[in-house]
């Protein structure tokens, strides 16, 4: 568990966003990043919370030079969970990250009958992670996660805004 104050966690989160974002600004021009909802057979979802970041999130992370979107996924589900998929991924929507920068987008996928190779113990990026069911998510579980997984449901359409 991070000892820094949510305040704190806030005002870290988004110094390092900008920063990052200013470098990528100038290496890339554009970002794309990839996250999952990650299904168990029980059906419940694969949630992450990070050390510089408020809130529970699904798993993912942002695309390097000559990486595939399939590949960073696998990459991140891997590093954010040793989660293991039992079959493709499944894409869901892209969408506009304009809360991140003017030019992120964030390839959403759902994957179906996922396992978790061993237990992820926290480390200096994932300070915890868990299966939930979808009725008893975390009370902190951010409303673009709960938005994401409403629009997978069918009770929402999907956005173009993340």
């Amino acid at each position: 568990m991070s000892a820094a104050p949510p305040e704190m966690r806030s005002w870290r989160s988004w110094l390092l966003t900008r920063l990052a974002h200013s470098y990528f600004a100038i290496a890339r021009g554009m970002t794309m990043g990839v996250r999952a909802a990650c299904f168990d057979a029980e059906g419940r979802v694969f949630l992450v919370r990070h050390s510089y970041l408020p809130g529970w999130h699904m798993p993912g992370g942002g695309l390097e030079r000559r990486e595939t979107a399939l590949q960073a996924l696998v990459k991140e589900l891997r590093e954010e969970g040793n989660l293991e998929m039992s079959g493709p991924p499944e894409l869901f929507h892209v969408y506009f990250n304009r809360q991140t920068s003017n030019r992120d987008h964030v390839i959403f996928y759902r994957c179906r009958n996922v396992r978790q190779a061993s237990p992820k113990k926290p480390d200096m990026e994932i300070v915890e992670s868990g299966f939930f069911a979808l009725d008893a998510l975390p009370a902190e579980t951010t409303p673009a996660t709960r938005r994401r997984l409403a629009e997978l449901s069918g009770s929402a359409p999907p956005a173009d805004v993340w």
